[in-house]
């Protein structure tokens, strides 16, 4: 770790490391508990369209990336909505046609060597200006998971009991898909379009296995997040590897502990509890379903 720190674009790629990983599994949470994991990796193809734009007129393809990147998820957020035909065909639709436009303006324009750094990531070549851009957009967003914490925990919960509180279902809706939108420009740069979405459900996917409660689960899966990250970008440094699929996996393999782990716990609970008690507990999923009906009696 030292030795990575006597580089400068080392040491920026380190803070934007942590940005990614506190940001990536906070909104990940909230997709998530909504059972929409695959928005990001829409979102993510869908931007590709962006970059292609951004490259093709000269101008800059984070920009690019996230206005398309937007206005996508706006989109898949009004088809799911109204259309009959459900979420997962209207994120189809979009992920297929955000992943042909994209490779065809980049062909014009003849930038295929700069699509690789964005589908796959590069987070060696990060500028000071792209930290600054992604700290700010990273401030967006963990501000609004604070902000608006509560009401999307509820609308992800049960959309009825959301509107039936009085909240404003629709506009909560989109804010979930455009906050995930503007986490997947944050992350493309490091984990690249292709596998952004990882870094938004496998740590939450390993919290879930241990927490107890949303909001420990969305603190644990931050946590894991920064590690997986971190350690993910000191190992590839160390090994020469590409830092994208190094955190990903990295992720991964805490996401097997965390499951291995939390079988051992869930089993020692079993047998602690008295015989006639011996009534199965709720798993992962159900724990924050549970959560969540506590923090409505409470709300």
């Amino acid at each position: 770790m030292t030795e990575m720190l006597q580089f400068d674009f080392m040491r920026i790629a380190l803070v934007m490391a942590v940005l990614i990983g506190l940001t990536a599994p906070a909104v990940g949470t909230f997709i998530v508990q909504r059972r929409l994991s695959l928005l990001g990796d829409g979102v993510g193809h869908i931007a590709l369209t962006g970059i292609g734009l951004g490259l093709l007129t000269g101008s800059s393809p984070v920009l690019g990336a996230l206005v398309v990147a937007v206005l996508g998820a706006v989109a898949i957020e009004v088809l799911r909505a109204r259309s009959r035909s459900g979420a997962d065909v209207a994120l189809a639709l979009l992920f297929y046609g955000g992943l042909a436009g994209g490779v065809i303006l980049t062909n014009v324009q003849g930038g295929g060597t700069s699509l690789q750094s964005y589908l796959f990531g590069s987070i060696s070549s990060v500028s000071a200006s792209d930290l600054y851009v992604v700290a700010a957009l990273a401030v967006v967003v963990l501000g609004i998971v604070a902000v608006f914490g509560r009401e999307l925990f509820l609308l992800c919960q049960d959309e009825d009991v959301a509107r039936a509180a009085g909240l404003p279902v629709r506009f909560l809706s989109v804010l979930i898909a455009v906050t995930a939108a503007v986490t997947v420009v944050i992350a493309m740069r490091a984990i690249g379009l292709l596998l952004v979405s990882a870094l938004m459900i496998v740590p939450v996917a390993a919290a879930q296995q241990v927490a107890r409660g949303f909001r420990g689960t969305m603190l644990l899966a931050m946590g894991v997040g920064v590690l997986s990250a971190v350690s993910g970008l000191a190992g590839s440094f160390e090994y020469d590897l590409p830092p994208g699929p190094s955190i990903v996996l990295l992720a991964l393999a805490l996401f097997a502990v965390a499951a291995a782990g939390g079988t051992v716990v869930r089993r020692r609970r079993a047998k602690a509890r008295p015989a006639g008690d011996a009534v199965p507990g709720p798993g992962p999923g159900e724990r924050l379903r549970v959560d969540a009906e506590a923090e409505v009696i409470r709300g």
